[in-house]
């Protein structure tokens, strides 16, 4: 019997793969389970329902195995929504071996906007080897025969850590504004999930072993919330939204709990490129929180901010380096 047309699944401990192969259209979806932090944004905007949540497993208040995403290759129609919103940049689609997002090439979803800038003529070269450390994902390095920086853009997740490093010489633009606070009074005794399983040490342990938040560093993914021991209970409710004359009702989750929390992710408003779709309407609904206000950390009062240096690696060599600014 043919296998045309029939998804072909496999997993390992390291990778997820989906792989479809039609008459003129060849695809794959990869998920790198390395890079997954098991967010939930994935599973929010399939329109398919088609990702869902695997928990993650604690031991003693540590992970033992992380939270990532299994998926339902039968329900997955290959849109690409999860690849766009992944904030981990975790998944990836190709089309005949070329990598190619369908709601993008029929505008039904929007880019995110975000940019990691080099502003060579700012940069304390002395800096270049503490920058490179305290890049979250690997994705800076410096040139040598051009005596510059390099980014991989493709692969930053414009967690901020390289503008404070750098003393303001990296300029980074995230996509989601909103906030992070943790109330360490609630935090369950001796747990640290959280800080294992932050992708930018926006969450981390300081030099005296305790969980500290920077929250300049949160790229609002919400993980900390999916392996904190209180979790979240959600409601569903209605909402109703008009598309091109007709009345749209759909359903979303509404954080019911906040106050009990001990960390609490929030998304506001996000940097995209301009789109008019009843699916991506229904995306930025499960995804934001209901805010009127909006509300961003000034980046040059983050630049003097010293709890923002300590959260750096290596941070005591800044001391000598990039003496902080006056005021």
């Amino acid at each position: 019997m043919s296998q045309r047309g029939i998804p072909q699944k496999t997993r390992d401990e390291h990778k997820m793969t989906i792989h479809r192969g039609m008459v003129t259209r060849n695809y794959l979806m990869t998920w790198d389970l390395d890079k997954c932090v098991g967010c939930q944004i994935g599973p929010l905007v399939c329109p398919k329902e088609a990702l869902t949540h695997v928990p993650v497993q604690l031991e003693n208040g540590r992970i033992a195995v992380k939270a990532s995403v299994d998926v339902d290759e039968k329900k997955c129609v290959n849109c690409g929504m999860c690849v766009v919103s992944c904030p981990t940049h975790a998944i990836s689609l190709t089309i005949n071996g070329k990598p190619e997002i369908p709601v993008h090439e029929y505008e039904a979803y929007p880019e995110y906007i975000a940019k990691t800038i080099f502003h060579r003529e700012q940069f304390d070269f002395a800096l270049k080897d503490f920058v490179i450390d305290n890049c979250s994902v690997d994705v800076i390095s410096y040139d040598e025969k051009r005596d510059t920086m390099r980014v991989d853009f493709a692969n930053c997740i414009h967690c901020r850590q390289c503008e404070v490093a750098s003393n303001g010489a990296f300029e980074v633009r995230q996509p989601w504004q909103g906030s992070v606070v943790l109330h360490r009074e609630r935090c369950v005794e001796g747990c640290f999930a959280c800080a294992d399983i932050c992708p930018t040490r926006a969450l981390h342990l300081n030099d005296e072993g305790e969980l500290v938040l920077a929250d300049y560093y949160c790229i609002k993914c919400g993980a900390c919330m999916q392996v904190c021991p209180i979790k979240p209970v959600y409601e569903s409710q209605e909402f109703v939204f008009d598309y091109q004359g007709m009345e749209v009702k759909r359903s979303h989750d509404v954080l019911m709990n906040a106050d009990d929390l001990a960390i609490k992710v929030e998304r506001w408003r996000l940097n995209h490129t301009p789109v008019s779709s009843a699916a991506w309407i229904e995306a930025l609904r499960k995804l934001a929180d209901d805010k009127a206000q909006m509300v961003e950390i000034d980046r040059k009062r983050a630049l003097r901010r010293a709890d923002l240096m300590r959260a750096l690696r290596g941070h005591t060599l800044t001391d000598k380096l990039a003496p902080p600014k006056k005021r």
